[in-house]
């Protein structure tokens, strides 16, 4: 009689490595959860002082600040392993817009009200009440900003070929970590409570604040196209990336309240210069037809 031999099913090597693989960009999203958490408790503690110890303040202030900017950095990571390892899952898409809402939404808004409007305003004063509605319209912008993005990622647009399209290179409306990280670097920059200017300085610094807020939120939720660097570093110019991000790494590391700020200036304001400057692409382009004619 024939025997039958029993043999084991072949494993795929490294199986257990791929599982692991996985666990490295939930690992930067939860620093990024993390960061978001420590923003708020900061955020909280810095406000308890803030008419009595302005300068005790100041330093939870700046902590804060600089938990929003380290999570900006871990929500950066997290999606660029998750595309070289190719271990991006759809509730890998969702836990990260769910860290964004807290570290980039509520953990900003807790920062800005502690530092400026609850410093600034008293809490029955009309100024104060508009400007937790700023506050609040900022939120809802940032999470139908990442709403739009989950949609778009998930639904891409088709076209007429029937063919889907993807735009890697830009991001629709501004995205909210650059919008949060924005509002935290101008507290890295000056992290003393508004209200330690004096009150006429702070009133006004507050306002300008206040309507930073609105143009922010008007950005997040607009059609402005905005640079995702989604590809850069994947030609062959990885060396030149290398020395960039070595230079400007250590120029934040010695001139951080500077340097932070400037690029996160230039980043909210480039998306508006390219949209102002598009505006005049067509007129040039008729212009140069009728001439041909």
């Amino acid at each position: 009689m024939a025997t039958i031999v029993k043999t084991e099913e072949a494993k795929p090597p490294h199986k257990g490595l791929k599982k692991g693989l996985y666990l490295i960009p939930t690992a930067f999203t939860a620093a990024n959860i993390g960061m978001g958490f420590l923003a708020v408790l900061w955020s909280i503690r810095g406000f308890q002082t803030v008419f009595t110890n302005p300068e005790s303040s100041a330093s939870y202030f700046n902590y804060a600040a600089i938990a929003i900017g380290l999570a900006i950095l871990f929500d950066t990571l997290d999606g660029r392993v998750a595309r070289m390892t190719r271990t991006a899952t759809e509730i890998g898409v969702q836990f990260d817009s769910l860290a964004d809402v807290l570290t980039f939404g509520i953990a900003p808004i807790a920062l800005i009200y502690s530092w400026s409007i609850a410093a600034t305003f008293g809490e029955n004063s009309p100024a104060h009440g508009f400007g937790i509605f700023l506050l609040f319209m900022y939120l809802m912008c940032g999470a139908f900003r990442l709403a739009r993005f989950n949609l778009q990622a998930t639904r891409p647009r088709v076209l007429i070929e029937g063919t889907p399209k993807i735009d890697k290179k830009n991001f629709v409306g501004l995205p909210i970590p650059p919008a949060a990280g924005l509002l935290a670097s101008i507290v890295h920059f000056a992290p003393m409570p508004l209200n330690s200017y004096g009150e006429g300085n702070a009133y006004l610094y507050t306002i300008l604040i206040m309507a930073l807020l609105a143009i922010l939120g008007v950005l997040m939720v607009s059609t402005i196209r905005y640079t995702s660097f989604k590809s850069t570093g994947s030609g062959k110019r990885n060396l030149y990336l290398v020395l960039v991000i070595a230079a400007v790494g250590m120029l934040i590391w010695l001139y951080s309240k500077y340097v932070v700020l400037i690029l996160a200036a230039i980043y909210v304001t480039h998306g508006i210069v390219w949209y102002l400057a598009g505006l005049f692409r067509p007129r040039r382009k008729i212009e140069e037809l009728k001439g041909e004619i």
